[in-house]
């Protein structure tokens, strides 16, 4: 069996605009592969990703953790 199957994935949903946000949280946005509202993307979990969601919590919902 290969480890990918095994690796954690968190799935995040965008919540808010970024219209009128500061560039960086637009650029955070792009990031996590969101820019449009209600995207939901399943992304790798790792501490740059925590990190990123962190920093726009008002921007993005974490949907699911596995």
């Amino acid at each position: 069996m290969a480890k990918a199957s095994t690796k954690k994935t968190v799935t995040v949903e965008q919540i808010g605009s970024p219209i009128r946000r500061p560039a960086v949280q637009r650029q955070t946005l792009i990031g996590l592969g969101l820019n449009k509202m209600h995207r939901v993307r399943t992304l790798e979990d790792t501490p740059s990703v925590r990190g990123m969601i962190n920093s726009i919590p008002h921007l993005v919902r974490v949907v699911d953790e596995k």
